[in-house]
């Protein structure tokens, strides 16, 4: 034991390397890469690069996600370059239609959707719809949906869920369709189909969308708060921003709307829409010289007609009517020529009832109606009704925009109107006070028009409704005891069968008179003597 505790307290000796032995180690790490290679050679997801622009833009299209502007225009190039080349490449077109589709969407420029349709018609043409194209299938629902034609949205989102249950893109496309067409429920069902096959930046974005619809602000905002934690690009957290800003708007939180607009245009400082929103916080706020540049400039970027009327109406409002001229003859001319099939007939129809023709406004937004039954088309067609004098109609209209309980200042001011015009005061005072709960600034032109109707409203008399208490105290009343039920006949026999047990005679307690039988009428006779 002694020799073997020596022997384990020395030094073990080191190990050296000799000339030999260091090139038969070489050779066998050159061997065993080799052969790691040809069992498995390089791939081009090995390459340690980030990706390009135009892949950026292609991984975006691909998912339903936004794109920077910088990338759309470099997958742009490349794609029209390669199907030059290419033109039987079926997935090529295909996303080629999905980056022009984008394009539509950051820019508002109705040209790019006949670039789109062409696109993917093309891969279709190559690689049929009977045989799988899901990929320019889910692109023509999704173009549908954009330009508000949501029956036809609805058609391409069926077909791809009818041959592929399981891929996530046909559900988006759904959504936006069942929403568009006024089918909640259906809208509700393929949400939660997504959010279980593919919870993500999509599925999010949609679940805060059909969560708004329904009334339910916060889960609204919860989920576009998941939608932000799922972002990854710049682009994509500028989208989200802008959403969340839209949501702090509605719920009347203007300065955090503010801040989530800002949050957007550092992200991404070409995306229209989160300027437009903060021209509308601006002047919410009364900043209306910097809302109405905010404007501007929005509109030299993307030239939505929703920002053109709020720009006109603010400019109404600072009395500045000869400026407000310039965006609502924009206006008049997209109603007049229409822009490649894309659908604008609420904002518009809402531009005639307010600045132009109401029964212009109210043929437009029936034939709307009978497209797309949803709320903001019921909303828009109520309230041209009632500036066309129809207040009886308009009030059915109105309804059906807010019965399903979303939180719209706008839908509150414009059922209010109209049950004053039907004579419904208490019911106008009402919904007038809850436009002002939900948002106080939500227009520059009609909170003054609200806070004028209320006045002229006034408050209810005091003491409540009349006749509420009775004249004089309560008094129950006297009602007739029952009287007690007769024994049966054969009980009473039975009785009085029974032998009567052996007891003590008492003194016989006096009976009780029994009450006169109560007399009975017989018929008298007849003459005839029946």
């Amino acid at each position: 034991m002694d020799r073997i505790d020596e022997e384990s307290q020395q030094p073990v000796p080191p190990v050296t390397f000799t000339g030999r032995k260091t090139l038969v180690a070489a050779a066998v790490a050159v061997v065993l890469i080799v052969g790691a290679l040809v069992i498995r050679p390089a791939r081009q997801g090995d390459d340690a690069r980030p990706p390009g622009p135009s892949e950026r833009a292609a991984s975006a299209v691909g998912m339903g996600a936004p794109a920077a502007a910088v990338d759309l225009t470099a997958l742009v190039a490349d794609r029209e370059k390669w199907v030059a080349g290419h033109p039987d490449d079926e997935g090529s077109w295909a996303v080629l239609g999905a980056a022009y589709l984008e394009q539509a969407r950051r820019t508002a420029g109705p040209g790019w959707y006949p670039k789109a349709e062409k696109a993917l018609k093309r891969s279709l043409e190559i690689h049929p719809a009977e045989k799988g194209n899901f990929d320019a299938m889910t692109g023509m629902g999704a173009l549908a949906n954009a330009r508000g034609d949501y029956a036809t949205g609805k058609k391409w989102g069926e077909l791809v869920r009818a041959q592929a249950p399981q891929r996530w893109t046909a559900y988006p496309v759904l959504v936006d369709a069942y929403s568009g067409l006024g089918d909640y429920k259906g809208a509700e069902r393929a949400m939660e189909r997504l959010v279980d096959l593919r919870p993500g930046l999509t599925a999010f974005i949609r679940a805060s969308q059909v969560y708004r619809d329904r009334g339910w602000r916060e889960d609204a905002a919860m989920a576009m708060e998941h939608a932000a934690g799922a972002a990854k690009s710049p682009a994509e957290k500028a989208y989200v921003l802008f959403r969340l800003g839209e949501l702090a708007w509605e719920r009347g939180e203007t300065t955090e709307a503010l801040g989530q607009y800002e949050g957007a245009l550092r992200a991404d400082p070409a995306q229209a829409e989160a300027l437009g929103g903060r021209a509308r916080a601006l002047a919410g706020l009364g900043r209306g010289g910097e809302a109405v540049r905010d404007y501007r400039l929005a509109l030299g970027r993307a030239p939505m007609p929703r920002l053109a009327l709020e720009l006109g109406e603010l400019l109404e409002s600072l009395g500045r009517a000869d400026e407000a001229r310039v965006p609502y003859d924009m206006l008049r001319a997209a109603a007049r020529e229409g822009a490649d099939g894309v659908n604008d007939e609420v904002v518009l129809g809402l531009f005639e009832a307010d600045h132009g023709d109401p029964g212009a406004a109210v043929r437009r937004l029936t034939q709307e109606w009978a497209r797309h039954k949803n709320m903001q088309v019921a909303d828009a067609l109520g309230w041209a009704l009632h500036k066309s004098g129809d207040d009886t109609a308009a009030l059915e209209y109105a309804k059906k925009a807010t019965d399903r309980g979303l939180r719209s200042a706008d839908f509150a001011y414009h059922l209010a109107m109209i049950e004053r015009g039907v004579g419904d005061e208490a019911g106008a005072r009402r919904h007038l006070q809850e436009a002002m709960r939900t948002n106080p600034r939500f227009s520059p032109v009609r909170v003054p028009l609200v806070k004028e109707a209320l006045a002229s409203i006034g408050q209810p008399p005091p003491g409540g409704p009349e006749n509420v208490q009775p004249p004089t105290p309560w008094v129950a009343p006297e009602l007739p005891k029952p009287a007690k039920p007769e024994p049966k006949p054969a009980a009473a026999k039975a009785a009085a069968q029974k032998p009567a047990a052996a007891k003590p005679k008492a003194a016989a307690a006096p009976a009780k008179p029994k009450p006169a039988p109560s007399p009975t009428l017989t018929p008298a006779p007849s003459p005839s003597g029946e």
